[in-house]
């Protein structure tokens, strides 16, 4: 496999005229390592947020050993790329016959579920099965988080007594879990969620084998620089042991975006500049949903074959974007700066696009070719690299000369 060392030498050998994606396993792997190191308890991997096969086996290779899957596709995916990885299976509303395949087929014994009528869909999917670990998802609130999970899954407080004693009695290993929503921007989300599942617990009086914190574990992007993890790993174990769990339970988390987050960024080609709307080869119906359909901002910066201009001399100005289908909603707002002189032909990286970039990329309007190559850089903000600043107007232009 040939590793280019950058962006611009990838601009450099190959022109692209798709949209180029850049895999970093180097910062997948520096990411599965502190989760595994340093959080204190087990890490899943959440693979709605990337499911690349090439990612899932960086991440099994740097100790990352349990799977969050949300259908049976993803069970069947992580199965055949990772033969004795453990899967959970964590989506709370699951069809039978999903169930009944991921745990007579590909060997899970870990569901989640919300509701008493979940749970007698697992029951009868499953035969009775005496060997299931079974974690009943909460509702928590995502205040403190910047795209919210609260709505759609979790029991409220006045269902999980009756919820969590009826699990317990087809429990092998009864769990409580919950999700604080995505890209929580305070540890003390996860305070404020655990104090919810101990209310829960208490209320029940049944044993609890698992606490499953989820996921919402932040990168870092223009405009949202969290705290360190250690700040919310910490503040995690201080209230976990406190809660009145069985002796031997066991701490679980949920990264999707935390693990891959820093794996991808991708290359674009401006088409056209119209005043400050650049139009781009990439967009809503690519890499670039959440820009477009939450407003998410990512990291830019201008890659330039070099000419008689000084490349990237021009000040910094803010950029909207739009997106290479016939579509008005192919638009992102940003603000994305750049340099003033921008201009048709000049090639943009867009950073941190690892978490529901590639993912979520369609072939709507036929602009689905994309081309894939390995760099060794660093991605363009981390959090797990020691650097922890966002990027000053002159880091924004690179020339290629």
């Amino acid at each position: 496999m040939h590793i280019h060392p950058d962006a611009r030498a990838v601009v450099r050998a190959t022109a692209p005229d798709q949209p180029a994606i850049l895999n970093r396993p180097h910062a997948a792997a520096r990411a599965a390592r502190f989760f595994v190191e340093k959080f204190p308890g087990k890490s899943l991997y959440a693979v709605k947020a990337n499911p690349s096969p090439d990612l899932l086996r960086v991440l099994w290779d740097a100790g990352v050993t349990h799977y969050d899957v949300a259908s049976i596709t993803e069970v069947k995916l992580v199965r055949a790329t990772l033969p004795d990885a453990t899967l959970c299976f964590m989506h709370p509303v699951k069809a039978p016959r999903a169930i009944a395949e991921a745990y007579h087929a590909y060997g899970v014994r870990t569901f989640s579920l919300d509701s008493l009528d979940e749970l007698e869909k697992i029951r009868v999917a499953t035969d009775g099965a005496t060997d299931l670990t079974l974690c009943v998802r909460l509702r928590v609130s995502s205040e403190h988080s910047e795209l919210s999970l609260a709505s759609k899954f979790g029991c409220d407080l006045v269902d999980a007594r009756e919820l969590l004693q009826q699990s317990r009695q087809l429990a092998d290993c009864l769990g409580v879990c919950f999700h604080v929503g995505s890209q929580a921007m305070s540890p003390h989300a996860y305070v404020l969620a655990l104090e919810k599942a101990r209310a829960a617990i208490v209320d029940a009086a049944v044993t609890v084998d698992i606490i499953d914190v989820g996921g919402g574990f932040p990168s870092v992007y223009p405009g949202m620089e969290p705290p360190p993890l250690e700040d919310y790993f910490a503040l995690i174990d201080r209230t976990y042991e406190s809660l009145p769990v069985s002796y031997s339970a066991e701490l679980w988390c949920e990264p999707g975006r935390a693990l891959c987050a820093e794996y991808n960024s991708i290359i674009v080609r401006v088409e056209k500049r119209r005043e400050n709307e650049l139009f781009i080869n990439d967009g809503a119906y690519g890499a670039l949903f959440d820009a477009a359909h939450v407003g998410w901002r990512f990291p830019v910066r201008l890659l330039r074959e070099g000419d008689n201009d000084a490349a990237g001399d021009a000040e910094a100005v803010d950029f909207a974007f739009y997106g290479p289908t016939c579509d008005d909603m192919d638009y992102m707002q940003g603000p994305f700066p750049l340099p003033a002189d921008v201009r048709a032909g000049d090639y943009i990286e867009i950073g941190m696009l690892g978490a529901y970039g590639a993912a979520m990329k369609t072939a709507f309007n036929g602009f689905e070719a994309v081309e894939t190559y390995t760099v060794s850089d660093e991605p363009m903000a981390s959090q797990y690299n020691g650097s922890r600043r966002h990027l000053r107007t002159g880091d924004n232009v690179v020339s290629l000369r």
